[in-house]
Formats: C-alpha cells, structure tokens, sequence
C-alpha cells in the first residue's frame, strides 16, 4: 500500500476538523431542538409535528451562529445576505426532512408515544443532518479561492494554508 502524500494527508486532516466543529456545533444543536421540542410539547398542548417544527427553527437559529462564528469563522464573509438566504433555504430543505420522518411515523404508523417521538425526532434529525453538512459547506459557507481579497491575510484563514482542503474545488458553482 503507498503512503498518502503530505497534502493529501494534510487536506483529510482539515475535512476532519471542519467536520468536527460542524459536529460540535450539531451536537449542541440536537439538545436545543429536543429541549425545545419535548418543552412544547409537554407544556403547550400543540400537535408533535408542529412542536417539532418550532423546535426546529430555534436550532436553526442557534446553529447559525454557531457555525458561522465557530465551525465556518474563517469562510467568506462578504456576502452575507446572499450567505443567510442560502442558509434559510438549504435549512427549510432540512426542516422537511427531519420533519418528514416524524409525520410519517406519527399519522402514517401511528407511532406517537413520546419515546416514539423522540426517536423519530432524533432520526429525522440525523438524515437532515447529512444534507445539512453537505450544503452548508459547499454552498453556504464556501471556503475563500486563494488570494482572494476578502481574506484580509487572516493567518486563521484557510487559504493560508496552500494545502488545506478547499471545498469549493468540489461542488458545482451556484
């Protein structure tokens, strides 16, 4: 087996941070959706699906913040109102999806115990979860082109680093 060249070594261990941070940031978003999720609909008396969907939005909220400030802090930054709309689209896709699952488990199946409920949260969670990482880091909060002016020469910034792992290399321009 040959050994994997430095770049490429270099660029793995990137994609790993970046989706560790991605990760941390999710991890702490799932504790906010479900608090947020079981509090409605414990306290209001609202359908599952909808108590869902509220909780859904207020991790978007808070997942926003945290990757743009945390996982994504050194991606482009300039055009943050076309980066905030991107954002709301591809997490109302992901809102779909993960509220998908448990209206199809609630009024298809009839599967509505609050285990239940939980679990099929958290499910629809994880496979909304998998097109977030996707969309987010190639469309939402797209890695700086080397020599880019927006970079402001931030040592931080990945496009420092000539080696670092660049998505926007590997999905379609939007």
């Amino acid at each position: 087996m040959r050994p994997l060249r430095p770049a490429a070594t270099s660029g793995l261990a990137a994609l790993g941070r970046e989706f560790a941070k991605f990760g941390a940031v999710g991890g702490l978003g799932i504790v906010v959706n479900l608090a947020v999720f079981n509090l409605c609909r414990t306290v209001t008396g609202l359908p599952v699906v909808r108590c869902s969907v509220i909780a859904t939005v207020v991790a978007i909220a808070f997942n926003y913040l945290g990757l743009r400030h945390f996982a994504y802090r050194d991606r482009d930054r300039s055009r943050r109102s076309r980066q905030v709309a991107l954002f709301a689209a591809f997490s109302a896709i992901g809102l779909v999806i993960e509220n998908g699952v448990l209206y199809v488990a609630t009024y298809s199946f009839g599967w509505d115990t609050p285990f239940q409920n939980n679990l099929f949260k958290f499910l629809g969670i994880g496979a909304a979860t998998l097109f977030r990482f996707w969309s987010y880091r190639a469309w939402v909060f797209r890695a700086l082109a080397p020599g880019d002016p927006a970079s402001h020469g931030d040592p931080s910034n990945s496009t420092s680093n000539p080696a670092a792992y660049h998505p926007e290399t590997t999905a379609p321009p939007p």
